[in-house]
Parts: C-alpha cells; structure tokens; sequence
C-alpha cells in the first residue's frame, strides 16, 4: 500500500482539521446517532467470543465497547487523539491505537473480523481504505460497515435545510470527494466498490430508524462545529447563523413528538464482504 502521505487528499487533511478536538461535542449529538447501528454492525461481522477484532474509526469507542462486552479481543483505531481519549473511558479493555487509513500499523492477515462504523464517509480515497481492511483480514473473515445512504431520510435534511433557507454558503475548503475517488453511495454501489477493492460476497442493504432526541440537542451538534455541516454553519456571519437557526426551530415543528421530543427518519447502508 502507499505511504499515508502519498495517499492523503485535501479531503482528508480536511477531515484531520474538522475532527480536531472535538471528541466529547460529537459524543454528546451526532455520535447518539451513529450509535445506533453498532449491534447489527457486529452481527453482520459475526462477531462473539474470541473473535479478533479491529474497529477502525472507533471514534468514542461505541462499537468496541458493545464487542468487548460479547467476549471479543478487540483492537481499536482512530485518527483522533481526543476521540481515543473517550474511548479509552468507554472500552477500558480494548487495545486502543492512534492510526489513519489508508495504512494500518498490522500485519496482513491479524484480524478476524473488522469493522468500520460510519467511517468510509470521512476517507478521502475509500477504495485504497478497503483494501487496507481486506489486507488486514484473515482469508475467511468478515468486514463490515456503515455509511449513510446517498437517499438519506427526511431527519438527516433537517439542518441542511436550515442552512439553505438562511442562504449559507459552504466553503470551498470543505467540497466533496474527488470524483474520481468517489461511488454511488446506494446498495449497489457499495457492494461494487468492496468487489473492486478485493472482497468477496458483497452484501449491501438499507437500514433505517428514527433518531430521538430533543431541538437543542440536535442543533448542539452543529454549534459545536462537528463534522461538515458544523463548520459550515460557524463559516457564516452572525446573522446567517441566527437566521439557520431560527429556520430550523420552524422546519423540526414537523419531527415534534407529543412530548416534545423530535423523531428524526435517518438512513444508512449496512454493508458486509469476505476476505
């Protein structure tokens, strides 16, 4: 594999920047959400007692504290120093490492099973970052793992559509994936881009589900700065902020519950592969 920095992009010197720091903002919001999927993540990598585990991206360390709890050895990773700090807390027994795709510091071959939650969205070139998991694979092992749908539910919308009502500007720092690094984020295209990476029977299927939480916690998230859409909030003037958020206090009145709460449709794909 290429050296990391022969494979870094602008996108991920990008991300190193966005996720600076902000470990405990993210656990408090937008990490409830992703926390979500962790027990279907470890089911479809089969993973129970024994299994040597390697959670890339581990962030809070979420997904390796629920395998450590089913008897797995579990290795964790993350290009975070802060997020290591909190998963530590989480997974005291997980063996943590600071790492970044698309180079692992294992050898081929180490683990049974890995996982990536939520993690393929923050790479700058995701078909080298497969083929870094499947390298670490044993032959017969299983990865799996999240991202949200390109056809996202109508909660995840909610605060872009805040932003665009107030007429935010994203920054240019901060535009996608170079086209040609990236896929169709749907079921197919999933499974394709892990078959071109060198894994075997690729699965990919739709997974969906309503966020709860409250109007103020789900707008902390971006007040924070966390992830694109928080840094493209605190890039605009005040004024534009105000108007974002008074925009967004309108459009959630249609997540509200009976008591108060909001029920926020999201949807990710679930995606599985052998080595």
């Amino acid at each position: 594999m290429p050296s990391p920095t022969a494979a870094a992009t602008s996108f991920d010197a990008n991300e190193r920047t966005a996720w600076a720091g902000r470990a405990g903002a993210y656990a408090a919001t937008f990490g409830r959400l992703c926390a979500h999927t962790a027990p279907k993540l470890l089911d479809a990598a089969e993973v129970s007692t024994g299994t040597r585990l390697l959670d890339v991206g581990t962030g809070p360390g979420t997904v390796a504290a629920a395998a450590c709890v089913r008897g797995a050895e579990v290795t964790a990773v993350d290009a975070e120093p802060s997020m290591l700090e909190l998963a530590r807390r989480n997974a005291p027994s997980a063996r943590l490492e600071l790492a970044t795709l698309p180079e692992l510091p294992y050898l081929d071959a180490e683990f049974d099973a890995v996982v990536a939650n939520f993690v393929l969205n923050h790479v700058g070139r995701p078909l080298l970052a497969l083929a870094e998991l499947r390298r670490v694979l044993r032959p017969g092992g299983r990865l799996a793992l999240t991202i949200w749908s390109g056809s996202p539910g109508s909660g995840q919308t909610l605060i872009p559509q805040a932003l665009q009502a107030a007429g935010a500007v994203r920054p240019p720092h901060l535009g996608p994936l170079d086209p040609a690094d990236d896929f169709p984020r749907t079921p197919d295209g999933l499974a394709a881009l892990l078959t071109t990476a060198g894994l075997q029977q690729a699965t990919c299927r739709t997974l969906t589900w309503d966020h709860r939480t409250t109007a103020d916690d789900w707008w902390a998230g971006p007040a924070s700065g966390v992830a694109t859409i928080g840094l493209t909030l605190l890039a605009q003037t005040p004024g534009t902020q105000s108007e974002a958020h008074r925009h967004y206090h309108r459009l959630a009145d249609a997540f509200r519950t009976p008591d108060g709460t909001l029920a926020l449709p999201h949807a990710a794909l679930l995606a599985t592969a052998t080595r």
